[in-house]
């Protein structure tokens, strides 16, 4: 009996309105990304960034506004502050974004690395730097690579320029079955993390 009150607790917790400001609704998905990793590994941004530095980084943060609308999840981009434009602030919010350079003598990696501490498994992190992955593996936060992220981003953004819902086609695809499947290796607790993480995006 006890059991069962638990249950019904934990389903009404999940189920019931939130009426906190909608951002602190996801704070249990954090997106850390490594600003110029993700430009420089991107054929369209890569462009803007070797004409104008600044044109790439502007227009990563207005793809990632588009996309906050849509999933509206909690996302941080952190840029080397070697490269920041004249008089910027270190940390700033823009178009709902929030956009952190580093400070003199300090490189992103570590920026990125101190809120993946901090963050842990609320974290998602965005690079392809091995460095950065490992250590947000190691912290119990997952990572996704650049590339791979900003193919999530844009059919995230094709989707809803289209009225499709993503996750409800995705469950409108998938076909029970009684078919009993043969023995298979159990994913890596780090595959099932980013796999519970990345499906969200």
């Amino acid at each position: 009996m006890i059991k069962a009150d638990l249950l019904l607790k934990s389903l009404f917790t999940i189920h019931s309105p939130d009426t906190r400001h909608p951002d602190s609704i996801l704070m249990s998905l954090h997106i850390i990304i490594d600003g110029y990793n993700l430009i420089r590994q991107s054929n369209s941004l890569s462009m803007l960034d070797l004409e104008d530095i600044q044109l790439g980084r502007e227009a990563l943060i207005e793809q990632l506004a588009s996309y906050k609308k849509v999933k509206r999840h909690k996302i941080t981009v952190v840029f080397d502050g070697t490269h920041a434009p004249s008089f910027s602030l270190q940390r700033d919010r823009i178009k709902g974004i929030r956009v952190v350079f580093s400070r003199r003598g300090e490189i992103a990696d570590t920026v990125i690395k101190e809120m993946t501490a901090k963050e842990k498994q609320k974290a998602l992190v965005v690079s392809s730097d091995r460095s950065i992955v490992d250590y947000a593996a190691s912290q119990g936060a997952a990572t996704i690579s650049s590339p791979e992220f900003e193919g999530k981003m844009t059919m995230s953004l094709l989707m809803d320029s289209r009225g499709i819902d993503l996750e409800e086609e995705e469950k409108k695809a998938w076909i029970p079955t009684t078919k009993k499947k043969g023995p298979s290796r159990r994913r890596s607790k780090k595959d099932r993390r980013n796999r519970k993480k990345t499906v969200k995006l």
